[in-house]
């Protein structure tokens, strides 16, 4: 399953945190942004993770599972390689 994980955490300390936790589930797009393709257990491992370091009442995280076709029409614009077993299109 292709998940996309988007996250706004006010503390430098515990976003750098989790930003280095999500890296062994996905790949950054964005400073707030992961790519992540995972099994529905990875991802519960990875929402049990996030909610271990992040402060619930200061942070939030969004979790976007997006079906194939989805992840076939998205479409980047700008800089950046993409990988041609992506599946994405580059305008």
């Amino acid at each position: 399953m292709y998940v996309l994980v988007s996250y706004d955490v006010v503390e430098d300390r515990i976003r750098n945190r989790l930003f280095k936790y999500l890296k062994d589930f996905g790949t950054p797009v964005q400073k707030s942004v992961f790519e992540c393709h995972l099994t529905k257990e990875q991802l519960r491992r990875m929402m049990r993770g996030v909610e271990k370091i992040m402060d619930p009442k200061k942070d939030r995280v969004r979790y976007y599972p997006l079906c194939r076709q989805c992840v076939g029409r998205v479409i980047i614009s700008g800089w950046g390689e993409v990988k041609e077993d992506e599946g994405f299109e580059v305008v």
